[in-house]
């Protein structure tokens, strides 16, 4: 199918209220502005380097998210312009990410990532570090990002039980913290799995492959 049809596809398996993140990693320009000029204004990248390329030559309505595991000493090539990081896995970078925010003079959006996979090589936040950071924000520890709500990726397998308990457990933290502050975002689901996410409660998904096709990685 063409990336048109993609889209619309995935667009008409979503209820109206989930926000539909296009995942552009890996994929060119020319791509991005095509799904872009069908009406797509979220995207997310995974790399930082990548996403200081692309945005200069895009849009600049587009509201980007990083979604990728993101070190401390890149978040100033960012912290501009950028929207949204899904990624924060830590105090240091929730610290780092107001700091450099603060020098724009803006505030960024942040989810706070929780480990929920079985998998050892996903990044995230164990579910009580994730509750004493929040506790910290509230505080105002950190003036100049907004947490707004969590991120986790489920084990990869087809073990639609696994994956649905996995959902499950973050949407339990969610309403944990949204019972102390409301918060906006759920952010659960890929192109594989976003239908069982939604089941979940997630009202946000990142959803790359299903849209702009395979990546090819000998590039």
């Amino acid at each position: 199918m063409s990336l048109k049809e993609n889209y619309h596809t995935i667009k008409s398996q979503l209820p109206d209220h989930i926000q539909l993140v296009a995942v552009s990693k890996t994929h060119p320009v020319a791509a991005i502005q095509e799904v872009y000029d069908l009406g797509q204004r979220v995207f997310g990248e995974n790399k930082v380097q990548e996403l200081v390329e692309k945005y200069p030559l895009l849009p600049k309505d587009i509201r980007w998210h990083l979604i990728g595991h993101l070190q401390t000493n890149k978040v100033k090539y960012i912290a501009g312009f950028v929207d949204t990081i899904q990624s924060v896995d830590s105090e240091k970078l929730l610290k780092e990410i107001s700091k450099e925010a603060g020098k724009h003079n803006r505030t960024i959006k942040v989810l706070l990532q929780v480990k929920i996979a079985e998998e050892e090589s996903k990044f995230g936040l164990e579910i009580t570090e994730a509750k004493d950071l929040f506790q910290q924000y509230l505080t105002g520890k950190f003036p100049h990002l907004e947490i707004t709500g969590l991120m986790g990726m489920a084990t990869f397998t087809e073990n639609e039980d696994q994956i649905r308990k996995e959902f499950s457990v973050l949407k339990k933290v969610f309403d944990d913290l949204n019972s102390i502050k409301k918060l906006e975002t759920l952010s659960m689901g890929m192109s594989d799995d976003f239908p069982v996410a939604i089941e979940c409660g997630a009202n946000s998904v990142r959803v790359g492959s299903a849209i702009f096709g395979r990546r090819d990685y000998s590039k």
